[in-house]
């Protein structure tokens, strides 16, 4: 049985975004594409049969909707929906747990208006184990294209990049591979980009040659990055990889270099602090501050 595409829908404009980015990805994937609702009583409700029955007529409600929407924008997506019940990141993180990957809108969600300590959107992201892809409200299937010769939106005209934020250091082949999939999936160039600043190091091993220092350094990285990106450009011959290597901190030059792309693709390393599951600096930025839809891939 095929792993769904799932997509999180609370009625809010940037679910309905994120439901339709869903179902293009699920078709272009050739998945199906599987609706989920989450309704919370809440921890000091009584359990009330009247009660949940407004519920879940509500959430019915808001389910139609999504997909009165998917089937006039995307009618080629094969459609399933429920309803569960719970907390909502919990709830959504339980019937994704075997899914490809969870689109989320990446405000709105349960009420939440940003990625707050606590919102639903950013629990997700720092507790999922599969693929988490944030998009915003407004986001159009033109949006993913680059503009035509007038600069108007076109459907006709080819995918903007696939941006991968990668660390040489500790490239994940989850990441990346998930990036060169996407991105063949389009037709779309591929954009790895790698930031380093003076404090950066790379563990050769005993006896082997260091990082240069001052020129040096820059053109050193790149070739770290076309060595890691070698046996991916032989697995995925005809995706077209452009390679940018920058000084500055990761995350700010990573929503630079998104400007205008398609999807901004990052790692997530899965790991717990005092506080809980964390998602990390970069990470923690891009989803913050990028204007295309974000990708946050876990990995160990």
């Amino acid at each position: 049985m095929s792993r769904p595409v799932v997509a999180g829908v609370d009625g809010s404009p940037e679910s309905l975004a994120a439901a339709e980015w869903a179902a293009r990805e699920a078709v272009r994937r050739d998945l199906p594409l599987h609706l989920v609702h989450a309704f919370d009583r809440g921890p000091d409700r009584t359990p009330s049969a009247a009660a949940d029955a407004v519920r879940r007529h509500l959430g019915r409600g808001i389910l139609r909707r999504a997909e009165d929407r998917i089937a006039r924008t995307c009618p080629t997506a094969r459609l399933t929906d429920e309803q569960v019940e719970g907390p909502t990141a919990v709830a959504l993180s339980h019937a994704a747990q075997n899914a490809e990957l969870l689109v989320l809108g990446s405000r709105g969600l349960s009420g939440f208006t940003g990625f707050l300590v606590g919102s639903v959107a950013q629990s997700l992201v720092a507790r999922a184990t599969l693929p988490v892809v944030l998009v915003e409200a407004g986001e159009r299937s033109e949006d993913e294209h680059l503009a035509d010769e007038d600069g108007n939106p076109s459907l006709l005209t080819p995918y903007r990049d696939v941006v991968l934020g990668i660390d040489v250091r500790d490239p994940c082949d989850a990441v990346v591979e998930f990036a060169f999939e996407t991105a063949r999936l389009r037709g779309a160039t591929l954009h790895a980009v790698h930031a380093w600043d003076n404090s950066s190091a790379v563990a050769l091993g005993p006896g082997a040659p260091g990082i240069g220092e001052g020129p040096r350094r820059e053109e050193e990285w790149r070739g770290f990055l076309t060595a890691v990106l070698r046996n991916w450009r032989d697995k995925y011959p005809g995706v077209e990889v452009a390679e940018t290597v920058v000084k500055g901190r990761a995350g700010p030059r990573l929503v630079r270099a998104a400007a205008g792309a398609g999807l901004l693709v990052v790692g997530r390393r899965v790991r717990e602090t005092r506080l809980g599951p964390h998602t990390g600096p970069v990470t923690n930025t891009v989803i913050h501050h990028a204007r295309c839809p974000v990708a946050a891939v876990a990995h160990d």
